[in-house]
């Protein structure tokens, strides 16, 4: 088994970022234009708190998994909570902790934020990532609803 590294994104980051989060776009039938990709990877470098933050996945010194967070106020508590807003492992690394570890990464930034509650959501074909919610994580009653 090989060495497992997370770490915060950093701009050298830039291009296997790229091809990480266009692989999850891609699981999800999603696209977004070039300003997206770089106004999204701009914010995760940015030092604004309210912001999002990336962690990167490295497996024997290669990216293979990433993950993008932010801190909120929240109406039913005093402390942010944290959104977990992506979290992609390539398909050939699954299995080997990676998601499991950028997971309890996120935990462990929530808790150092002072923010207790962490929270995502995922669509309910996503059979492999609900398999690891399952374990670290409680599924929620809620329905999610959006603008038309």
């Amino acid at each position: 088994m090989g060495e497992l590294t997370i770490r915060l994104l950093e701009a050298a980051d830039r291009d296997a970022w790229g091809v990480l989060w266009t692989a999850y776009l891609d699981f999800y039938d999603s696209t977004v234009p070039q300003t997206v990709y770089d106004t999204y990877f701009g914010r995760l470098l940015g030092d604004d708190p309210q912001d999002y933050h990336g962690l990167i996945a490295l497996y024997d010194g290669q990216p293979v998994g990433l993950t993008h967070y932010l801190f909120h106020r929240h109406g039913w508590s005093v402390e942010n909570v944290c959104y977990l807003q992506d979290l992609y492992v390539d398909p050939g690394v699954r299995g080997t902790g990676a998601g499991r570890a950028l997971m309890e990464a996120v935990y462990a930034a929530a808790d150092e934020a002072g923010a207790p509650g962490v929270y995502w959501l995922t669509q309910d074909f996503n059979e492999t990532a609900r398999k690891l919610y399952d374990r670290i994580g409680e599924k929620t009653p809620f329905i999610k609803y959006k603008r038309v």
